[in-house]
């Protein structure tokens, strides 16, 4: 079974990159206390932190590089839908060259961090997006139902909307790459 590719925002990588991690974060205080003892507090959970390392070969390498990081100039949040990771709105805030730039190889690093603020997160954008849609238009909503062998990418095409358009219309939907027959999807 093959992955789909990764995505951010309007970039589509050619291939998937070659590693991943996913950090997860909690923010933890420490307070002395007498006696030479201390306290730990839990502040919670923070952001997650999502890197990954992957190559472009042969001939336009260096300018799917340019392409990756002209989206990497663009500045806000955008989805990040991963073909294994739990799709989330996130900023692009790395990206390096892991060496000299060659006509047919390019290696580099990225990294993003998750943007979820309560008010910001993909299911904030996701209800706002459904709520404008539906009162500026004053239309009911069309759902279609999941088949066998379908894809959000597919549906999305189907219906000539966007991917992101379909995502973030289906915040019930946690992981994109994981729809099953009889899940229905808001596609208008």
């Amino acid at each position: 079974m093959g992955l789909t590719p990764m995505r951010f925002k309007d970039y589509t990588w050619p291939h998937n990159p070659e590693t991943y991690s996913i950090t997860y974060q909690r923010k933890v205080a420490v307070h002395k206390v007498p006696f030479g003892r201390y306290a730990l507090q839990d502040l919670g959970v923070s952001y997650r932190v999502m890197r990954g390392e992957g190559a472009f070969t042969g001939t336009g390498a260096y300018d799917e590089f340019r392409k990756m990081a002209k989206m990497f100039y663009e500045s806000g949040p955008g989805t990040l839908v991963h073909p294994v990771w739990q799709a989330a709105s996130a900023y692009f805030v790395s990206l390096q060259l892991a060496q000299e730039p060659l006509p047919d190889y390019v290696r580099y690093t990225f990294e993003f961090w998750e943007d979820y603020t309560g008010t910001t997160g993909l299911t904030a954008v996701a209800a706002a997006v459904t709520n404008s849609t539906t009162q500026s238009t004053g239309t009911t909503a069309v759902w279609y139902t999941v088949k066998k062998g379908d894809t959000l990418w597919g549906i999305a095409r189907q219906y000539g909307v966007t991917l992101q358009s379909l995502i973030a219309a289906n915040p019930q939907i946690k992981n994109p790459n994981l729809i099953y027959p009889g899940n229905r999807v808001r596609v208008k």
